[in-house]
């Protein structure tokens, strides 16, 4: 697929760099730590899973400031989780997008959570994976003060770190790469302040306050972000699903992308890739959608377009309870543990159409 880019102006006029791919109701990533949407774009592991999620989607990435392409100088004042919101609202206003789909990957999964809930009505959906509430929690205050200091202080040995945390199994070639790029898309000044703002950045206050549907994605073994913070976020949004894959990589793109991509693309309203011959095979010897009443399908479709009880029962015209049952049902009998894993279910069977 062709990438295009372009520039957004911040309200103090310092540009921010945005990358553009697919075409379809659009998705927007919120930037993470440090990145470059061009030279990341030259990253096969990424590129495939843009491009998945760009087979029905417009996807939008861009750099925040003081990385990549977005301008290089970065005030001190600017380390704020109130200006990554700012900085999202420029991209999505220089785009013209009324109402969007916001995918949080690790760090950026809080400023997605900040953007949905002080603007709601702009947000259709919210993917976060990697994701955390609290950023304290992350590691002891010694800890975290020495990560920041030695990024600071030496950026090449502060990188090589990350690079193991990150990805504990990446090969030597792996891990050097991913130094280089880090180290390429920003200053160690600049890293080891935004690194500062991962660890002063807390959201738990605005994800009860989040109003659309929501899907949190974890690897069980994240050593970046553990599984413990992912489960947090899902107790506090208000109509969330948790979902936890194999792994301890911490980027979606790194080790199986597309078991991440067959996770969120139901929810997200596009086609995943094929699954493994085997798990199909594990498909289809689970529970079946053959087993679902006329009623308990048409309720998965509705689970799988995002609705809450509420909304499914107002559209069905039964009780709230009755559609809490129905839904109990559903994963009993798709034996799925979650309303996500059983849409998935579903729309690899075929039963939310193309």
């Amino acid at each position: 697929m062709r990438q295009t880019t372009g520039f957004a102006r911040l309200p103090g006029g310092q540009r921010i760099a945005f990358a553009v791919v697919g075409s379809g109701p659009p998705v927007v990533l919120p930037a993470w730590w440090v990145s470059n949407v061009v030279e990341d774009w030259h990253f096969g592991p990424l590129c495939r899973f843009i491009e998945g999620l760009a087979a029905g989607r417009t996807v939008v990435r861009y750099d925040r400031l003081g990385t990549g392409l977005s301008d290089r100088d970065r005030p001190a004042e600017t380390f704020t989780k109130d200006f990554e919101d700012v900085t999202l609202c420029a991209v999505v206003d220089e785009l013209g997008l009324a109402r969007a789909a916001l995918l949080g990957i690790s760090c950026g999964s809080c400023t997605a959570v900040s953007f949905a809930a002080r603007r709601p009505e702009r947000v259709d959906r919210l993917v976060l994976y990697g994701s955390y509430a609290q950023g304290h929690a992350l590691g002891s205050p010694e800890a975290q003060a020495s990560m920041i200091g030695l990024v600071r202080s030496h950026w090449g040995l502060g990188s090589r770190l990350l690079a193991d945390m990150f990805g504990p199994d990446w090969s030597a070639e792996d891990r050097a790469a991913f130094t280089t790029a880090q180290r390429t898309a920003a200053g160690a000044e600049v890293a080891a302040e935004l690194l500062a703002l991962i660890y002063d950045t807390d959201v738990r206050d605005e994800l009860p306050r989040v109003r659309a549907p929501a899907l949190v994605v974890h690897r069980e073994r994240d050593r970046a972000m553990g599984l413990k913070g992912a489960r947090e976020v899902a107790a506090l949004l208000p109509r969330a699903d948790l979902v936890t894959l194999p792994g301890n990589t911490h980027l979606p793109w790194h080790g199986d992308g597309d078991a991440v991509l067959r996770v969120i693309a139901p929810f997200l309203g596009i086609e995943g890739p094929p699954a493994p011959p085997g798990e199909d095979r594990a498909d289809a010897d689970t529970g079946t959608l053959g087993e679902l009443s006329a009623r308990e399908r048409e309720v998965l479709v509705l689970v799988a377009a995002g609705l809450s009880d509420a909304q499914i029962a107002e559209r069905l015209v039964i009780s709230p309870h009755t559609v809490h049952r129905h839904v109990a049902n559903i994963l009993a009998k798709l034996r799925r543990p979650t309303r996500a894993a059983a849409a998935a279910a579903a729309a690899r069977a075929g039963l939310l159409g193309p």
